[in-house]
């Protein structure tokens, strides 16, 4: 098995590697071309995002710059996804985002590590796990996604936070580490910012 075969395997492989090195760089080149796009230059951006990416659905919007391993080369997004800015991906394998989430500032998705040994850390060797983020989340601005984690579908991660273990859908989770915080309730129907209420009629 070549050592980018084990990209996507969970083993350990050398991502220092020739072959893998030569796929990334050319990936990366196209991630430049689009970090230095002008705001104006909207479908400019719309048709590098398609290349870029493994698979993106229609009207998500990135707000560059955006960071990418692999210029986002093993990036899944469904439709109608938000990122602000310096949103990072360490897409050396899959990341799956479903429909209309939404990433804050500064958020980190990471699918690669390094082994605890020294010796073999020392080597530069590193092993990657995917990463599964459901539809219709909230991201908020700065959390960190690490390796190998599945969020359910409409969930709200708070601000800062670092994602260690898998989260249920439906719920609200906080903290380092994050943790269920609560479920998402009949309040939250009425209620969007502490005491300011909804006001369906102004919506319509």
């Amino acid at each position: 098995m070549s050592m980018k075969e084990r990209l996507h395997t969970g083993e350990l492989y050398f991502p220092g590697d020739e072959e893998i090195m030569a796929e990334k760089t050319k990936r990366l080149d196209r991630l430049y071309e689009f970090n230095m796009t002008r705001p104006s230059e909207f479908e400019k951006r719309q048709c590098l995002m398609k290349e870029m990416f493994a698979e993106i659905g229609e009207g998500c919007y990135i707000e560059p710059p955006f960071h990418a391993n692999f210029g986002g080369g093993h990036v899944h997004f469904g439709k109608g996804i938000y990122a602000n800015f310096n949103l990072t991906v360490v897409d050396d394998t899959h990341i799956y985002v479903g429909d209309s989430t939404m990433f804050g500032p500064n958020v980190t998705i990471a699918t690669a590590g390094h082994p605890i040994q020294p010796e073999l850390r020392q080597q530069g060797l590193q092993y990657n796990m995917p990463v599964h983020i459901g539809k219709n989340c909230w991201i908020g601005a700065g959390a960190i996604i690490l390796p190998g984690i599945s969020i359910g579908d409409h969930v709200v991660i708070g601000a800062g936070s670092v994602v260690t273990k898998d989260i249920p859908s439906n719920v609200v989770a906080v903290g380092n580490p994050c943790k269920v915080l609560r479920e998402i309730n009949d309040h939250d129907k009425e209620y969007y910012f502490k005491n300011w209420k909804i006001d369906y009629s102004a919506l319509e």
